[in-house]
C-alpha cells in the first residue's frame, strides 16, 4: 500500500470517528496493511473507548515497538494495565512515560497531529495511585510531592486532593486520556489528495482546419498539399539538459554513484569521460553508466525508437568498462565529473561493510588483516585500534576477525570477489542499552531511495539523531535501520512547546 493510500484511509477513519461511526472507523483502521505508531496508537484508544483491554493492550504494543520514545502510547498502556488490575505493569508504563518526557513539564503533540498535551504532574500523579494499589504510600506521597513540583495552576487542586487521600491512605481518581483524542495525519498533505484541474478543459474557438475540433497543446501544422499524414513530433526533448540516449541493456550498479538502468530508459548524457563511463540524469537522479550500454536517441526517430525499446536486445551486453583507480566520480554545478575517491581493479576483491552506514572498500586478493583494518579504518577517519570487524551481524568470539585470524578462512567466504563484513566501533558501544544521542526527529515527508547508505522512512515517523554529516545531511536510526538523509525532510521533536 502506498504512502498516499494509507493518509486517505488514515484521513477517512479519523473523519468516521467525528462523526460517531466507531464501526466504520475500526473497519477503515484494520485495513491499512503497514499502520504507523500513530494509527496503531489511533486504534488503542478506540478499543479502550469500547472497553476492549486486551485488543487495546496488543494495539499499544505494537505503536510502542514502532515507536519507543513515544511517552503518550506508554502513557496510555499503563492506564489500559490499571483498569486490567496489573498495577505493576501500569507502574512501570508511568515510570517509562516521564522518562521519556526528559526533564520537561509536558510534552504538545499538536504538531504531530493529536491536540493533546502530557503533563509530567498527569504522570506522576498516576504513578502515585499505581503505587497506592500495591500499598507503598510513602512512595505514593513522594510521586505526588513530585507532581506539585511540576504542577500547573489547573492541576493543583487535583493534586492536592490526591495527596491529602494518601495521608488518610485512601486511593483516588485515575487521571485519564481523553476518549475520543486521535493523532490526524497533517492536513497539508491531506488537502493535496485530491486533484485539481487549474486550466480546465481547452476549446477550440477558431481554426484555419476545418472541422478542427483538437483540444491539446501541438502547434497548428502547416497545411500543403501532399503534406505529411501525420504530424509533426514535438521536439520536447531538446529543451532538457544533456543529450538523449536509450539504454539498451540492463547496469546493474556496484557502487553508490552509479546509477541502475534498464533496456528502454531514456537517459540524458552530461560528460562521457575518456574511461567510456558518462555521467547521466535518469529520473531526476545523477549516476554514472557505461556509454557503450548506451545509443544515441535522435529525436527525429523517436517514433521508430519507441518501437524498438519494446523490444528485448538480441545481443550479449558489452564488457563492463574500467574505472581509473584511485578515482570515482562528483558533479559539479555543470554536470561534469571531477574525481576523488578510489574505485577498485576488476581483479580486487570488494569488501562491503556494514557500519552506522554501508560503504564498500577493495583490497588486493588475499590481503592480510592489516591492509583490510588500514583501509576500512582510514574511510571511517577512526584509528585501526578503535575498528574491530566481524563476518557476522554479531561479534561473538568466533565471528570476530583480528590480526590472528587466518585471512584464508575469511575471504573463503567471498562469492564473486565480493564478501560482507560487519564493522563496530569499540569506543561508542553501548553498555546501558541506552541510545548515545536523545535528539529526536520527526519526518515532514517521505524519503525512499536506494542508495544502501540512505535511510528510508514515511512521513510522520520519528527518527533518532545520531549525528550531522554537515549542514544538509543527517545520519539517523529509524525503525531499526540506520543511514543518512536530507536534514531538510525532518524536524526536531518539539518538547519544550507553550
Amino acid at each position: 500500500m502506498s504512502f498516499v493510500d494509507t493518509l486517505r484511509q488514515w484521513d477517512e477513519a479519523v473523519t468516521c470517528v467525528e462523526r460517531e461511526d466507531l464501526s466504520g472507523a475500526f473497519r477503515i483502521f484494520l485495513s491499512i496493511e503497514e499502520p504507523n505508531s500513530k494509527i496503531y496508537f489511533d486504534i488503542g484508544c478506540l478499543h479502550l473507548l469500547n472497553q476492549d483491554l486486551d485488543a487495546a493492550e496488543k494495539a499499544f504494543d505494537c505503536s510502542i515497538r514502532r515507536d519507543e520514545h513515544m511517552a503518550v502510547a506508554f502513557f496510555q498502556r499503563g492506564i489500559t494495565f490499571y483498569k486490567k488490575q496489573r498495577y505493576e505493569e501500569s507502574l512501570g508504563d508511568f515510570q517509562h512515560a516521564f522518562k521519556a518526557l526528559r526533564g520537561n513539564q509536558l510534552i504538545d503533540y499538536k504538531a504531530l497531529g493529536l491536540r493533546y498535551k502530557l503533563f509530567a504532574c498527569d504522570v506522576l500523579h498516576n504513578m502515585a495511585l499505581a503505587e497506592a494499589q500495591l500499598g507503598n504510600w510513602e512512595k505514593a506521597q513522594e510521586n505526588l510531592v513530585k507532581a506539585l513540583d511540576n504542577k500547573t495552576d489547573a492541576k493543583l487542586n487535583a493534586i492536592d486532593r490526591a495527596l491529602q487521600s494518601t495521608l488518610k491512605q485512601k486511593l483516588f481518581k485515575l487521571v485519564e486520556f481523553p476518549s475520543k483524542a486521535l493523532f490526524k495525519p497533517n492536513k497539508h498533505y491531506v488537502a493535496e489528495l485530491e486533484k485539481k484541474d487549474y486550466l480546465g478543459k481547452a476549446k477550440v474557438l477558431a481554426s484555419v482546419v476545418p472541422q478542427d475540433d483538437f483540444s491539446g497543446f501541438a502547434p497548428l501544422q502547416p497545411q500543403v498539399e501532399d503534406g505529411p499524414t501525420c504530424p509533426k513530433e514535438p521536439e520536447v526533448l531538446r529543451a532538457l539538459e544533456g543529450d538523449p540516449h536509450t539504454v539498451l541493456f540492463e547496469f546493474v550498479p556496484e557502487t553508490s554513484d552509479e546509477l541502475a538502468v534498464v533496456p528502454g530508459n531514456i537517459v540524458f548524457v552530461l560528460h562521457k569521460g575518456a574511461d567510456n563511463w558518462a555521467s547521466v540524469i535518469f529520473n531526476e537522479r545523477r549516476g554514472l553508466v557505461p556509454y557503450n550500454y548506451l545509443e544515441r536517441l535522435e529525436i527525429s526517430l523517436a517514433s521508430k525508437q519507441k518501437e524498438e525499446m519494446r523490444k528485448a536486445p538480441s545481443r550479449e551486453p558489452p564488457t563492463r568498462p574500467e574505472r581509473k583507480q584511485g578515482l570515482t566520480p562528483s558533479h559539479n554545478s555543470t554536470g561534469d565529473i571531477k574525481c576523488k575517491d578510489a574505485q577498485s581493479p576488476d581483479d580486487s576483491y570488494i569488501v562491503k561493510v556494514h557500519f552506522t552506514f554501508n560503504f564498500a572498500v577493495s583490497v588486493p586478493p588475499g590481503s592480510h588483516y592489516d591492509t583490510l583494518i588500514k583501509k576500512i579504518s582510514k574511510k571511517l577517519n577512526l584509528p585501526s585500534t578503535a575498528v574491530t570487524l566481524s563476518v557476522t551481524a554479531n561479534a561473538d568470539e568466533l565471528s570476530l576477525v583480528s590480526s590472528d585470524t587466518e585471512m584464508e578462512s575469511v575471504w573463503s567466504r567471498a562469492n564473486g570477489r565480493r564478501i560482507t563484513l560487519w564493522c563496530h566501533n569499540k569506543e561508542f558501544q553501548q553498555t546501558d542499552g541506552e541510545p548515545n544521542n536523545d535528539i529526536h526527529l520527526v519526518a515532514l515527508h517521505t524519503y525512499d531511495s536506494s542508495n544502501p547508505e540512505d535511510l528510508n522512512f514515511h512521513q510522520g515517523d520519528t527518527i533518532t539523531l545520531l549525528s550531522k554529516v554537515n549542514q544538509d545531511w543527517f545520519e539517523g536510526q529509524c525503525n531499526g535501520n540506520t543511514g543518512i538523509f536530507p536534514a531538510s525532510f525532518v524536524e526536531e521533536v518539539p518538547v519544550n512547546a507553550q
